[in-house]
């Protein structure tokens, strides 16, 4: 699937960039939290999950993951994709999780770690984009500006070493242990191994950012 930009725009993105090509394992990389970001942002669409059906997994830990989340794509319908995303996320009141990082490192909304992604983001460039509520810690946006500083989608390609920082502070410390919880939920049948695939791709990214270092 080719990496999505829905839910944030670059604030000092120049206009009529080119951005030069990137390796193609940080496409693969930034293609992973694309995914990511697009499944967990919202329910998805009848085109979004006829794409994620024709996903081809390899041998890999992550890549069956891959393949199990296609096979789950392709017997289920977005109408029940849809009721389990309302109750695993938002429910009567709230669902069974939520799905913010300020919730995970401190047990409250709207902590510190939020004022320190977004000062973060203000350094970077990157806003928040038009009609989007919810608070910049949830799980979809992080990993969706991860997607964006990977393949420079907010105005330049950051280097690694911001890159590992920024996954370090903002995912890194609580984003395992979420998509931990998210395959342990009662309401997950698509969604545990769209939680898998988080859980491995976290672990992924942990080890190639400790081997760059």
């Amino acid at each position: 699937m080719a990496p999505v930009y829905g839910r944030w725009e670059a604030s000092l993105q120049p206009k009529n960039q080119t951005l030069p090509d990137i390796a193609e394992e940080d496409t693969l990389r930034a293609q992973c939290y694309a995914l990511l970001a697009r499944l967990l942002a919202a329910p998805p669409s009848v085109e979004t999950l006829s794409s994620v059906g024709e996903i081809k997994g390899d041998a890999s830990p992550l890549g069956q993951a891959m393949s199990a989340l296609a096979a789950a794509a392709r017997k289920s319908t977005p109408e029940a994709i849809s009721r389990e995303y309302h109750d695993l996320f938002i429910g009567l009141g709230k669902g069974e999780m939520l799905p913010y990082g300020s919730y995970y490192l401190t047990g409250f909304l709207h902590e510190k770690p939020l004022a320190d992604l977004r000062g973060d983001m203000a350094t970077l460039g990157i806003a928040r984009s038009p009609g989007v509520s919810e608070p910049e810690d949830h799980i979809a946006a992080v990993c969706e500006m991860m997607c964006g500083l990977i393949t420079g989608a907010f105005g330049r390609q950051v280097p690694v070493a911001e890159q590992r920082r920024f996954f370090d502070l903002h995912l890194g410390r609580w984003a395992p242990q979420f998509f931990k919880d998210l395959q342990a939920t009662k309401s997950a049948a698509f969604y545990m191994p769209v939680g898998l695939i988080g859980q491995l791709f976290m672990d992924v990214e942990s080890e190639a950012f400790a081997m760059a270092a």
